[in-house]
């Protein structure tokens, strides 16, 4: 028998908020978190790229000193995601052996591997930190969580690209549903602005170079879209079986009806145009929860800003919706947030989570001429999404051709 998991509480640090809720505010009144960078490695290695989205609130501000010492930035966000998220969920009493973390990421510690890097070559082996291995290594973010909280029932860590936080949220919906954990804490961080990544990405022409206008250069289905924006942060949500949470008397803001993961084994970076794997991740996650396509009124789009991108994931949807897609409000956030690449589908499952709440589909921003070829019902200013049930799905695509789809329902 299928059981109801329920999302009890919800935590982020992002582009455009220090929490969920700030963030969530941030993103109901349009703005933008890409800002240039001030470090002086954008002129050190003449970067064609000078901007992202990094996060809005530093860690520093939220951390204590030793913590900031011993993590690296991606598990930093991890942390004070995790903690918000246990908080807004009431900190529920349970046993150590009944809760379990399913985090994510898509790269790990770059940060602290690259320094390390610098400083056996500049400083020599006797300073190089022995705390580096447990701080690049890529479930250091969800371990840092589960040993926060004294998780016992397990850590998980997927790392599948841009696709991994959502697969992250499967994840927790089969533990739960298999018994394995009363609650479990599930999301994704990422820390990975970093001269080499921006390069490489910039090298595949993946990133926007709108270097004059930062905040515009995210502009998911514009004709104009050259590309996306990184950005860094991290996202948490608790979730639980819906017996559990009313026995406690939690407050309850949507429920996970499901999620499906497909692959679609046609290119190291490109999506396939056709879209037909992604379209299949998206109608399992809705129907294998025993809903049905035509319920589905919202969709939080995985939409890069990349012009390929975009496209597929566009006859992914018009695959399965056919022309029921008409009356779907879609969003993109990452308009707003860029791209948190491993943190970006926890962020966004808390935005349709709350959509959902809060029955209002967040606005796009910079859609000044949107493209003929994707004739999508985008939400340009918040908009009700009405009464009776509601159900949303939220889409991550990540290259390797990773699909990771995530249902939800009003409570």
């Amino acid at each position: 028998m299928t059981k109801k998991i329920v999302i009890t509480g919800i935590g982020a640090t992002s582009p455009i908020g220090g929490t969920a809720r700030d963030s969530w505010n941030a993103l109901l009144a349009g703005e933008s978190g890409a800002r240039t960078l001030e470090a002086e490695w954008v002129e050190q290695y003449d970067l064609p790229v000078t901007f992202a989205a990094t996060a809005k609130v530093p860690a520093s501000e939220s951390l204590e000193r030793h913590e900031l010492k011993r993590l690296d930035p991606s598990s930093q966000f991890a942390l004070i995601a995790g903690r918000e998220a246990w908080a807004d969920a009431g900190s529920p009493e349970v046993e150590p052996e009944r809760l379990a973390v399913a985090w994510a990421t898509g790269i790990g510690g770059v940060w602290t591997l690259l320094d390390a890097w610098d400083t056996l070559r500049e400083r020599g082996t006797r300073r190089v930190l022995p705390m580096t291995v447990p701080m690049l290594m890529p479930n250091g973010p969800g371990a840092a969580v589960g040993m926060d909280l004294h998780a016992r029932a397990g850590i998980r860590t997927v790392v599948s690209a841009c696709a991994s936080s959502t697969e992250s949220l499967v994840n927790a919906w089969e533990q739960l549903q298999d018994g394995i954990a009363d609650v479990v804490i599930a999301g994704g961080s990422e820390s990975a602005i970093h001269p080499i990544t921006i390069a490489s990405f910039n090298s595949m022409q993946a990133l926007s170079r709108r270097n004059d206008d930062p905040a515009a250069a995210s502009r998911p289905y514009d004709v104009g879209r050259d590309g996306f924006v990184m950005g860094e942060g991290g996202a948490a949500l608790v979730l639980e079986t819906e017996e559990h949470a009313k026995a406690r008397g939690a407050r309850i803001y949507a429920e996970l009806l499901g999620g499906a993961i497909t692959s679609d084994a046609y290119h190291i970076t490109a999506p396939d145009p056709e879209g037909s794997a992604a379209a299949r991740a998206m109608k399992s996650a809705i129907e294998g929860a025993g809903a049905s396509l035509a319920d589905v009124r919202h969709v939080n789009a995985h939409a890069t800003s990349t012009p390929v991108g975009d496209i597929a994931e566009y006859n992914a949807l018009r695959r399965i919706f056919g022309d029921g897609l008409e009356g779907i409000a879609v969003t993109a956030t990452k308009a707003s947030t860029g791209h948190l690449l491993g943190g970006a589908g926890a962020i966004e499952a808390i935005f349709t989570v709350l959509a959902l709440h809060e029955r209002t589909a967040p606005p796009t921003i910079n859609l000044s001429d949107q493209d003929p070829e994707i004739p999508l019902d985008v939400v340009t200013t918040p908009r009700s999404l009405g009464d009776g049930e509601l159900i949303a799905i939220s889409n991550s695509f990540g290259f390797g051709g990773h699909n990771a789809v995530a249902a939800f329902r009003t409570a």
